[in-house]
C-alpha cells in the first residue's frame, strides 16, 4: 500500500542515498490480483523490526540519478521471515511503472528504521476492534490480523474492505479462511469481514462504500456489533476523502483520536 500517491511528502524522499539507512534485499515473489493490482514479497534484513500496522519505506535505484523511495505499509506478520506490500500500479508512476515489470531475484532498497502509528497498542481497553479500509488501505491489517496478541485481547475483530471492483478484493480467501478458523492457540476472539464493491454487483459484498454503509446502518448490521465508544476502536486507512468523511461521521457519534495522556477509539491513516 503506498502511503500517498506517487507524488507527496510521504514518499520518502528524505531517505539519502545514505547506504548507512538502508539493505539491498531481493524480490522473491510477485503476485498479480488485476492488471493494476500486485502485492510483493522481499528478503527480510535480519535486524528490521516493525510492529503490526506500521510501514517501511522501500527504494528503487535507477539507472541514473537518484533511488526513488515510496512508504509501502508491511502486509506479512511480524514474525515472518520476508517482508510482504501490497501495491496499486500508478499509469506512468515513477516508482510502480519499475516494479511493475519486477521479477524474482530482482534487487530492492529497504530502510532499517519502520515508521507509522497505526497500531492496536495505542488503544488501552475495548472489546471491538474494527479495520476500516479502502482499496490497498487493507495492507496493514492484514498485518495486524496475523499478530496473535490481536486475537487475544479482543472479542470481536471487524474488517470491511471497499474497492470499487469486486476483483480488487485482494487476499479474499485468506481472510475468509482466518473468519472460519481460529488461527492460533489462546485466541478468544472472532474475526467478521465486510467486503463492499462499489462499481458492480458482487457475491457477498456490500453494494456501497463504506461512509454510505455507516451512515444507513448497514455496516453495523452486517458486524452484528453496534459502534459504542465504551467497547469499539476503530482503524481508519485508505483514501483521504473516506478518512475524513468516517473521522467526521464518528466524531459526532463519540468518537475521538487518540492523543498523548488522553487515550481515544480512533486511529487513522491515508493512503491510496
Amino acid at each position: 500500500m503506498n502511503l500517498v500517491a506517487e507524488a507527496g511528502p510521504s514518499a520518502g524522499a528524505a531517505s539519502a542515498e545514505n547506504p548507512e539507512k538502508w539493505t539491498r534485499q531481493s524480490i522473491l515473489s510477485v503476485r498479480r490480483w488485476t492488471p493494476s493490482l500486485l502485492s510483493f514479497r522481499i528478503s527480510r534484513y535480519r535486524s528490521f523490526r516493525f510492529a503490526p500496522g506500521q510501514f517501511a519505506r522501500i527504494g528503487i535505484a535507477k539507472k541514473e540519478g537518484p533511488i526513488v523511495w515510496r512508504a509501502y505499509s508491511i502486509v506479512s506478520a511480524a514474525y515472518d521471515e520476508y517482508l510482504e506490500f501490497l501495491s496499486v500500479l500508478v499509469p506512468g508512476g515513477e516508482f510502480t511503472s519499475r516494479l511493475a515489470q519486477a521479477v524474482p531475484g530482482d534487487s530492492i532498497l529497504v530502510e532499517k528504521t519502520s515508521y507509522g502509528f497505526l497500531s492496536p497498542d495505542r488503544f488501552q481497553d475495548g472489546s471491538d476492534l474494527w479495520m476500516l479500509a479502502s482499496g490497498t488501505g487493507l495492507a496493514p491489517f492484514l498485518s495486524i490480523l496475523r499478530d496473535p496478541s490481536v486475537w487475544e485481547r479482543y472479542e470481536r475483530l471487524i474488517l470491511a474492505n471497499c474497492v470499487r471492483r469486486g476483483e480488487e478484493l485482494a487476499y479474499r480467501a485468506e481472510i475468509d479462511a482466518l473468519g472460519r478458523n481460529q488461527p492460533f492457540a489462546g485466541a478468544r476472539a472472532r474475526l467478521r469481514y465486510i467486503p463492499a464493491v462499489t462499481r458492480e454487483a458482487w457475491p457477498g459484498a456490500l453494494s456501497a462504500r463504506i461512509t454510505q454503509t455507516l451512515a444507513d446502518g448497514r455496516l453495523e448490521a452486517m458486524a452484528g456489533a453496534p459502534l459504542d465508544p465504551a467497547r469499539s476502536r476503530l482503524m481508519i486507512c485508505g483514501n483521504p476523502d473516506m478518512v475524513l468523511e468516517l473521522r467526521e461521521a464518528l466524531g459526532r457519534r463519540g468518537f475521538k483520536l487518540g492523543r498523548r495522556g488522553a487515550p481515544g477509539q480512533l486511529s487513522l491513516e491515508n493512503a491510496w
